[in-house]
């Protein structure tokens, strides 16, 4: 009869840490949104962002230039890496 007895045990002390943690991880989860309300609630506004300056686009010269290198390495890595 002592191995029903400890199983009974085991087990009880399972239940009770599996809902301790429940319990916690309910509170936790409570307590972080109740904090996230408040602090969008009292926080203040952030500042607008300044204006920037337009930028004019990059010439098509330097994207074509850009798309050879591009190009060349890919066939260099190609006839290396061959299976």
């Amino acid at each position: 009869m002592q191995d029903v007895e400890l199983l009974e045990e085991g087990l009880a002390l399972m239940g009770l840490g599996m809902g301790f943690v429940f319990v916690f991880l309910t509170v936790l989860v409570i307590v972080t949104t109740l904090m996230s309300l408040v602090i969008r609630r009292f926080a203040p506004e952030p500042p607008a962002p300044a204006a920037t300056p337009a930028r004019s686009p990059a010439p098509a010269r330097q994207d074509d230039e850009l798309m050879a290198v591009i190009g060349a390495a890919l066939h260099r890595y190609r006839q290396r890496h061959r299976r």
